[in-house]
């Protein structure tokens, strides 16, 4: 599986791993079903929710990758 990055899409992100739910709505993110939202980056929402970008991207990446990788 591709790393998430600050250019990935959250709806890219959401389909690599969808237990990630949570960490968008812990950054107040509570749109994720609207298609604008989908579209967006990881950059371009974090800028806007006033989140750490490289800290997301951390979190995200040891969610969507498997501990046995």
């Amino acid at each position: 599986m591709a790393q998430i990055t600050k250019e990935t899409l959250i709806g890219d992100i959401l389909g690599v791993a969808p237990n990630s739910v949570p960490i968008f709505l812990d950054m107040g993110m509570y749109c994720l079903g609207c298609p604008a939202s989908l579209g967006e980056t990881l950059e371009q929402a974090c800028l806007v929710h006033g989140v750490d970008v490289d800290e997301m991207v951390e979190k995200l990446n040891e969610l969507a990758v498997p501990a046995s990788e």
